[in-house]
């Protein structure tokens, strides 16, 4: 299995191996894995093909456009790309194209990633998964979701690399039932145009199984195109952040920690104890009154985001409300999310966004007193059900925060992957990586 695409330039420029080489593993998993694991909405396998030849030359010449040159991709059907219809997970836009790239997908293709083709999402990027995707690690599981398709092929080996998005848990809960890495930069650090998630929590999410990938597409990305408007974007260096071992980490429980699973609480033990051998420092609530500040302001986080949420929700809801066939217009979920916000009012919201911001007082409390803050990617493995994506209790938090999160795969329950995650302050996410680096280390997990 290939697992970092980024490591395999020396080999494209001796050439041992090629962006088109690499394209045909990925095409035929695809071709393998997909009648089962249904992750994509549309595929162009001819184009790709097409698109890893041009790589291969570029490469061959000494020239290639960047590290990711050649690199295979997805894209959440929530984001545009001109070569694609852009469904946004409801039958109501199946097949509508906009014929247009996402800020992200055009600085994506200008490093050289080649778009396979899109993604599974839920509706609107929210609760309702309309496709049948499964969890290649057990297809009687979710995977996930939003973002579920991107998580599912990364996970299945289908793809190195995928876009995705986030609002509440969309790419780092995923990331943790599918076994591969997600990220959320901080809130505006990553260019939306063109993505159709413009809530105030949302923001462009990032799954592959290899960190290096991740970073690099995140650079490409920021280089490119900034953040979104009147943010510079996410700042670093343009290799991945060497190893930082973290001095001080702050374990918070969440209201997840109430539904964790006793092999995810098992799992999650044995990785601090490991930590701590490493030298390590690890607070809690019950060490550290900051700790205990950001819990408190973190109670009821699920609700509270879903308070502000269904507010700005109202439009465009309220704009297909008058489709009341259930075949074409929106889902009983959502027409219940709209109830919702058109019941708020103004001073309502205002309200919600006053807590959120407390929230992030106390967060930066933390920050400055910690390297950053870790917890699970989830209460468990990924549910057996398809009722529902899985429960986001301990993904809210850093979306309501605005904060950088990593999901990293190094934990397990009942068999499945389950994520590991770490979030940290506004702005830090290069940090942040370098911390998640040292991780995946062999020092880090051996103690």
């Amino acid at each position: 299995m290939i697992t970092n695409y980024a490591a395999l330039g020396r080999a494209f420029l001796h050439g041992e191996t090629s962006p088109s080489a690499v394209m045909e593993h990925y095409l035929d998993t695809i071709a393998r894995r997909e009648p089962g694991v249904r992750a994509f909405v549309c595929l162009d396998p001819g184009r790709a093909r097409a698109q890893a030849a041009a790589a291969d030359l570029r490469w061959r010449n000494g020239a290639p456009l960047s590290p990711l040159d050649g690199m295979p991709i997805g894209v959440k059907d929530i984001i545009e790309t001109a070569d694609f219809p852009t469904g946004q997970g409801s039958p109501m836009w199946r097949g509508s194209e906009t014929r247009r790239d996402a800020a992200t997908v055009q600085a994506l293709r200008e490093a050289g990633a080649i778009v396979v083709g899109k993604t599974t999402t839920t509706e609107f990027a929210s609760t309702e998964l309309l496709e049948p995707t499964r969890n290649p690690h057990d297809p009687n599981r979710t995977p996930g979701g939003s973002s579920s398709g991107s998580a599912a092929a990364c996970g299945a080996g289908m793809l190195p690399f995928a876009l995705a998005s986030q609002v509440v848990g969309s790419t780092t809960r995923p990331a943790s039932f599918n076994g591969c890495i997600g990220y959320k930069p901080t809130t505006g650090g990553l260019n939306r145009g063109g993505s159709f998630d413009y809530l105030s929590q949302s923001c462009v999410g990032m799954l592959g199984m290899a960190l290096e990938d991740v970073w690099l597409a995140t650079r490409a990305i920021a280089s490119r195109i900034g953040g979104d408007p009147g943010q510079v974007g996410v700042l670093g260096p343009d290799s991945l952040p060497a190893p930082m071992r973290p001095g001080r980490l702050a374990l918070l429980d969440t209201d997840g920690m109430a539904d964790a699973t006793p092999g995810a609480r098992a799992a999650l033990a044995a990785r601090l104890d490991a930590l701590r051998a490493a030298g390590v420092e690890i607070a809690d609530r019950r060490t550290c009154p900051l700790i205990e500040g950001l819990e408190q302001s973190l109670a009821g986080a699920l609700d509270l985001a879903w308070e502000v949420l269904v507010w700005e929700m109202r439009w465009p809801l309220n704009t297909f409300s008058w489709r009341d066939d259930a075949a074409e217009g929106l889902s009983a979920a959502m027409k219940f999310r709209l109830a919702q916000g058109e019941a708020m009012t103004q001073a309502d919201y205002a309200r919600a966004l006053s807590r959120r911001e407390t929230a992030r007082a106390r967060l930066r409390d933390v920050a400055c007193a910690y390297d950053a803050v870790i917890t699970l990617g989830a209460p468990g493995a990924a549910p057996a059900s398809f009722v529902n994506t899985g429960n986001p209790a301990f993904n809210v938090p850093a979306s309501l925060l605005g904060a950088p999160a990593l999901s990293l795969p190094v934990l397990e329950d009942d068999g499945m992957p389950l994520g590991l995650q770490i979030f940290s302050g506004h702005g830090s996410d290069a940090r942040l990586f370098g911390h998640a680096h040292w991780l995946l280390s062999g020092d880090a997990a051996a103690g």
